[in-house]
């Protein structure tokens, strides 16, 4: 049996995982941060291969409304990236982009966090949730 755990933006592949214990629940893990609007920090593990925001959904981060599920169809997953660590991430598409058009409060920093998968090379990443999502 395959799920279905999200898409990249203007493409009509959906990606899919074997959820057998062996591929799936037992991914290696990345550690990532959020803060959101009011100040309160999660620090949480989040399986390599699956996106940000999947991760945000699974721990009740609040301000992460995902309507859209992942599909890059709306903005309520727009995240600040720290600035630091913006370059380790890969270039916003241009479906992406046109999406942020839809978001409150855009930043030089924002992205969409069903666009960022986890790796293990962004270890430590933190995510500033906005205080409002479109």
């Amino acid at each position: 049996m395959l799920i279905t755990i999200g898409r990249r933006c203007g493409s009509t592949e959906y990606e899919t995982v074997d959820p057998e214990p062996a591929s799936f629940y037992r991914r290696s893990m990345t550690a990532i941060s959020f803060i959101t609007s009011d100040g309160t920090r999660y620090d949480l593990d989040a399986p390599d291969g699956g996106s940000v925001m999947q991760a945000a959904i699974r721990n009740d981060v609040p301000g992460i409304d995902a309507d859209c599920g992942g599909a890059c169809a709306c903005a309520t997953c727009h995240v600040y990236v720290d600035e630091a660590r913006l370059a380790e991430l890969p270039p916003m598409e241009a479906m992406e982009e046109d999406m942020l058009d839809f978001a409150l409060d855009v930043r030089p920093n924002s992205r969409l966090s069903c666009q960022i998968r986890v790796r293990p090379e962004l270890a430590g990443l933190t995510l500033t949730v906005p205080a409002r999502q479109a």
